[in-house]
């Protein structure tokens, strides 16, 4: 039995019911890097055809996915590979390139391997997406999380420099506690807490309150 027949059948069979299911349908082809399924909604969606997918190879992702937010889910993907667990499943938030305009819309996506090689290896992993209706909450959640992760690595080394201290006094001015509330709670002279504030603004080189908001949302002080 080679790897292609086991392509082949897993294919037939997943592409029987597919256009049943809610959401797009996708299955990738690990061994040569390409899509190798997708129901007829998504390729409807993307206005292309599965030969044109295929000959895309993993030029794929670049054509259709923000790589701004690869860093949310593609460790999933690798870890989903490296387990090798045709029970596994990871789930993650992904935009997409679609619609008649090609912009960038949200799906959930949820993904599990359903083949292996003849090796015993990763061969084709199985996902299915629903988009996401644009005026949904979670929509504005998911956005929130991602620019907050973002601004977390971007600044990690700002906020890793200050004390302990300096981190209670950062959380305390973002909940809008006055220097004297600040100084009376941690038992501190005023004075100390005016120096920690002005610390805080120099280590972290911000001017707002709304910046000095960031660093606490992002690093989980609020």
């Amino acid at each position: 039995m080679t790897n292609d027949y086991l392509i082949e059948q897993k294919v037939r069979e997943i592409a029987a019911t597919a256009d049943q299911y809610p959401g797009v349908v996708i299955m990738h082809n690990r061994l040569y890097d390409r899509v190798e399924y997708m129901s007829a909604r998504g390729l409807a969606l993307l206005g292309t055809t599965l030969p044109k997918l295929r000959a895309l190879g993993p030029g794929y992702h670049e054509r259709y996915f923000n790589p701004q937010e690869a860093h949310e889910y593609v460790p999933k993907l690798f870890q989903l590979m490296e387990r090798n667990d045709l029970t596994y499943t990871v789930s993650f938030f992904q935009q997409v390139r679609t619609g008649p305009n090609q912009s960038f819309e949200w799906y959930l996506s949820a993904s599990r391997l359903i083949e292996r090689d003849t090796e015993g290896q990763p061969l084709l992993l199985l996902t299915v997406a629903q988009s996401i209706d644009p005026a949904s909450h979670i929509t504005h959640k998911v956005q929130r999380l991602l620019d907050e992760n973002t601004f977390l690595r971007a600044h990690y080394g700002q906020f890793a420099a200050l004390t302990s201290r300096e981190r209670e006094v950062l959380r305390a001015i973002v909940l809008g506690e006055s220097t004297s509330e600040i100084a009376q709670r941690l038992f501190i002279s005023p004075q100390t807490a005016e120096t920690h504030r002005r610390n805080l603004r120099r280590k972290l080189k911000v001017e707002s309150a709304f910046e000095l908001g960031q660093y606490a949302r992002a690093f989980d002080l609020i």
